[in-house]
């Protein structure tokens, strides 16, 4: 529902943050999950006026996000064009839309950013993306993120949404790679989970880590991105969080894969969406167009198919032939 949500009742952990005296926003958050709902308090703890927005509401979507100056889409990557066509006709060209979603559309490998982007061409867009665990904003632990957009006072505006003592925002000039090392870390996570689920040690995870890091820095960089940018928390330092955290959803879907159950069984029993099984799906097929090497996800894609267990799926990645590191 559509609501003032008693934040403190929700989030204990952090209410003793003193609220920032800024000047106060009218914010809409589109997806009421854990990660929308994070957002959401943090903001409201900053002083904002935030109305919280699902699929449940009573209200129109329509209505929660005519005239506020931020709309914040925290909605599952199937959920994104859906969202986009009903706001087709509500949102105000001076709003910033802000983009909390990590992943790509199946039928154009659009980015979210660049789906928002075409329908709304004349508002600001900004990417929001770092190592953030719903579940640790949650009990109050320490966190840093990044919002990112060509122009530095837009990046500027969300910053202070959401930036207080517990919770530290970046800015980045680079849209593209901020969101492309979110989504792109997924596929990793899996992989990871895996590593873990097989007990294969901490020197195959940190191979796979820094290999699987060096694949997702060849794809944004081909898809126009800036090396840079994979150094820094939307690309590593998300790739570390995700990919040794139980808390992770696709860290959860790889390490249920080694110990045997089947991608189905997983699904029925993960709470939230694992963007990174429909990633490698999409990443695969536009990989293979412009033909860019993509062994580890490549090898996902497979294990996420049934095409290969993951014991084969390590088999696969040890017996490549032998490169150079760069």
């Amino acid at each position: 529902m559509s609501e003032q949500v008693n934040f403190n009742l929700e989030f204990p952990a952090i209410a003793q943050i003193p609220t920032l005296q800024k000047k106060q926003l009218s914010i809409a958050v589109i997806g009421a999950g854990a990660w929308g709902s994070a957002l959401a308090f943090l903001a409201a703890k900053n002083g904002h006026n935030v109305r919280l927005w699902s699929r449940s509401s009573p209200e129109k979507l329509e209505d929660i996000i005519a005239n506020t100056d931020l709309l914040i889409s925290a909605v599952s990557m199937s959920g994104v064009r859906s969202i986009v066509t009903q706001a087709q006709q509500a949102i105000s060209p001076n709003t910033i839309i802000v983009t909390a979603t990590k992943g790509l559309d199946k039928e154009t490998t659009c980015t979210p950013s660049q789906i928002w982007s075409a329908a709304f061409p004349k508002n600001p867009i900004v990417i929001l993306s770092g190592p953030n665990l719903s579940e640790e904003i949650q009990q109050g632990l320490p966190a840093a993120t990044v919002v990112a957009n060509k122009d530095h006072n837009v990046a500027k505006t969300v910053q202070s949404v959401f930036n207080s003592q517990q919770f530290r925002v970046y800015t980045n000039p680079d849209p593209l790679g901020v969101e492309l090392g979110g989504t792109l870390k997924n596929i990793m996570a899996i992989a990871a989970g895996t590593c873990d689920g097989l007990q294969l040690g901490t020197n195959a995870k940190a191979a796979l880590l820094t290999r699987g890091l060096s694949e997702i820095i060849r794809v944004g960089t081909n898809w126009g991105a800036k090396t840079e940018t994979f150094y820094g928390l939307s690309g590593l330092g998300d790739l570390l969080a995700t990919c040794n955290s139980h808390l992770s959803r696709n860290y959860q879907v790889g390490y249920n894969l080694a110990q045997g159950k089947t991608l189905s069984e997983i699904l029925t029993q993960l709470k939230g969406t694992a963007e990174g099984i429909n990633t490698t799906k999409v990443l695969i097929q536009r990989s293979h167009q412009l033909q860019i090497s993509v062994p580890i996800s490549y090898q996902v894609y497979r294990l996420l198919q049934s095409e290969i267990t993951p014991q084969e799926a390590v088999e696969a990645l040890m017996l490549r032939d032998t490169a150079p590191e760069y």
